[in-house]
């Protein structure tokens, strides 16, 4: 499950994830609200969070989450991923690379200050 998070800036994407993320979050929460996003600014900020229930991404989602980061890799200004989950945060190090965006990795208990960071100028 995926539910878009609200109180953060227009041009900040932010979404928290719980349970087993399919294709169909991908389609229904987080493309469209990227989409909405790129209507309006030229630079888009990811807030990406793990709820402690959190237990995986579907094939489909993750084929997903692959598109949508590539096909607007260059409109990616910030990207702000906040998680306990071990592989998540080996795997954005690992592919951090390929992103121009700035990217860094929180704690759960480091929430208030992703949440900052992602807002700040």
């Amino acid at each position: 499950m995926i539910e878009q998070l609200t109180g953060f800036p227009h041009n900040v994407v932010a979404i928290a994830c719980g349970g087993q993320v399919t294709k169909a979050d991908y389609d229904s929460v987080v493309v469209p609200a990227v989409q909405v996003a790129l209507r309006t600014h030229d630079k888009v900020r990811l807030y990406y969070e793990t709820d402690p229930d959190f237990a995986g991404l579907d094939a489909g989602a993750m084929w997903e989450d692959f598109k949508v980061g590539m096909e607007y890799l260059t409109r990616w200004e910030r990207v702000a991923v906040v998680t306990d989950v071990a592989w998540i945060k080996h795997t954005v190090k690992f592919f951090s690379f390929l992103m121009p965006a700035t990217i860094r990795i929180f704690s759960r208990a480091e929430a208030t200050q992703a949440r900052e960071w992602i807002a700040s100028p």
